[in-house]
């Protein structure tokens, strides 16, 4: 077999998320329905964000932006994790699982500093309201979500870049859904230290920054809305943090607990169920969270279905 950017291996087999041929069927339709609501819900928030001028605020172009990544980032894997439930193997060639690599950091890095951009802006909505529109301009707006892309492109750089340098002699099956860094560096037969160091450091150095940010900006909410005297001004402030909130654990959380964890904690089939929730929940979840539970949505989405019946 001919040598390929430094591997032998020139196709890979991905695992699949079980092996178990009873649960295949069922898995099939669950994620094709999980798959659905991502695609349908994300991309109706691009269109409504895009159609209704009342939107056209900060916080509303950083969920616009959170929706298309979530749209690509959910469309990188899934359509290759349905096939792999109905085929008995589920081939990808080397350029394709490097591919997708690189688009799987590139927009996970992404959705972790646009959720921080979030943050910040309830900060300001919160805590400078009246500077709101002053601070956050639509230069400053569109440089966070630069800022966001650059992160990921740097990440997806580092990790793809460390991950071609490797050599696969013989193992070519991913104990994985898709190609996802910690499994693929098992199947190395090359010392894989300076992938882990990359991954531990880029990862930490990501997820730190990114928490950090978000705990003192909530650390800086919570300080002022308790000094809301009235009840019902509390209540509000909250519930326009409260989406946030719940996008935020589900993300981080997830992320932390494969990537973060010790090398000897845990199995990889721990891993591919912590997995599921930052590839697969958090992108359908995220517009349910931000539709459902947002009023001036709901508003905006009831004035788009009525100017659109004839």
């Amino acid at each position: 077999m001919a040598l390929e950017n430094g591997s032998f291996v020139t196709e890979f087999i991905l695992v699949g998320l079980t092996d178990q041929p009873d649960l295949q069927l069922p898995l099939f339709f669950l994620f094709l329905v999980m798959y659905g609501v991502t695609v349908v819900g994300n991309l109706g928030l691009i269109i409504l964000i895009g159609l209704n001028s009342h939107l056209h605020t900060p916080m509303y172009f950083v969920l616009f932006n959170l929706s298309c990544i979530d749209l690509c980032y959910s469309s990188v894997f899934t359509p290759k994790m349905l096939m792999n439930f109905l085929s008995e193997k589920n081939i990808i060639s080397y350029r394709g699982c490097m591919t997708q690599l690189y688009f799987f950091c590139f927009f996970v890095i992404s959705e972790c500093y646009v959720l921080t951009s979030m943050a910040y802006d309830r900060y300001v909505a919160i805590c400078n309201p009246l500077l709101y529109n002053v601070t956050l301009t639509p230069k400053v707006c569109c440089n966070l979500m630069l800022g966001s892309y650059l992160m990921g492109f740097s990440g997806a750089m580092a990790h793809t870049g460390c991950m071609l340098r490797l050599t696969f002699c013989d193992a070519n099956s991913i104990n994985h859904y898709f190609c996802d860094i910690l499994p693929m560096l098992q199947l190395s037969c090359t010392s894989t230290y300076v992938n882990e160091m990359v991954v531990f450091t880029v990862v930490g150095i990501n997820i730190t920054v990114a928490s950090l940010t978000i705990l003192i900006s909530y650390g800086c909410i919570l300080s002022n809305v308790l000094q809301i005297s009235s009840k019902e001004g509390r209540s509000k402030a909250f519930s326009t943090c409260s989406s946030h909130i719940i996008a935020v654990s589900l993300f981080f959380g997830s992320c932390m607990f494969m990537y973060l964890k010790p090398s000897s904690a845990g199995t990889m089939d721990e891993g591919k169920i912590s997995s599921v929730f930052y590839t697969n929940v958090v992108p359908m979840t995220n517009p349910l969270i931000y539709s459902l539970r947002n009023k001036v949505v709901k508003l905006a989405l009831r004035k788009i279905l009525r100017s659109r019946k004839f």
